[in-house]
């Protein structure tokens, strides 16, 4: 690579970056390269975008970036072979990540940022799988809105046949 792609990569990166709420670091070194595509079309069947970098262009990017964002945190994980994980949904590549492990030793994670939280260290993934999306919460928080308005609904539907059951007997009785 010579220096105007480089510099052409960093721009790529930052801005990709800084379009991302979420993204994970992990190394894929040691796998084939037929295992490397197939791990490249479970990412692409679940609209994850898979790059290998260089971390020096990665580091780069990531100190392009804003500081408000708080990538210093990643600078220690860009060691060794590097592949970023760009999604659009917090928990999928972790979800992919032990769905391909399950039959290979690697891709590892060695850091995820997520909304402005990092995570380092592969030991993170079981955390990282079970974090939910904003439509799930979006949605869990609906529920529990409705919950209770369902649940005085229900109590004076179930209610008013009681008392219009009562009134009744006691109408009969009265006769």
């Amino acid at each position: 690579m010579n220096k105007e792609q480089k510099t052409q990569a960093i721009a790529d990166l930052t801005e990709q970056f800084a379009n991302s709420t979420f993204f994970y670091l992990t190394d894929a070194s040691s796998l084939s390269v037929a295992q490397i595509n197939n791990f490249r079309r479970l990412c692409f069947a679940e609209n994850v975008q898979m790059q290998v970098v260089k971390n020096t262009l990665v580091k780069k990017a990531l100190e392009a970036a804003d500081e408000s964002k708080g990538y210093a945190g990643l600078y220690e994980s860009l060691t060794g072979p590097t592949a970023v994980l760009f999604t659009e949904t917090a928990n999928i590549p972790t979800k992919l990540l032990k769905k391909f492990r399950k039959a290979n030793s690697k891709p590892v994670l060695k850091a995820a940022y997520i909304d402005s939280a990092i995570y380092i260290g592969d030991d993170q993934i079981e955390v990282l799988t079970k974090l939910k999306s904003k439509e799930q919460l979006v949605g869990e928080i609906l529920g529990l809105l409705q919950s209770p308005a369902k649940n005085v609904i229900s109590a004076l539907k179930s209610g008013g046949s009681t008392i219009a059951g009562l009134l009744k007997t006691l109408e009969e009785r009265a006769n």
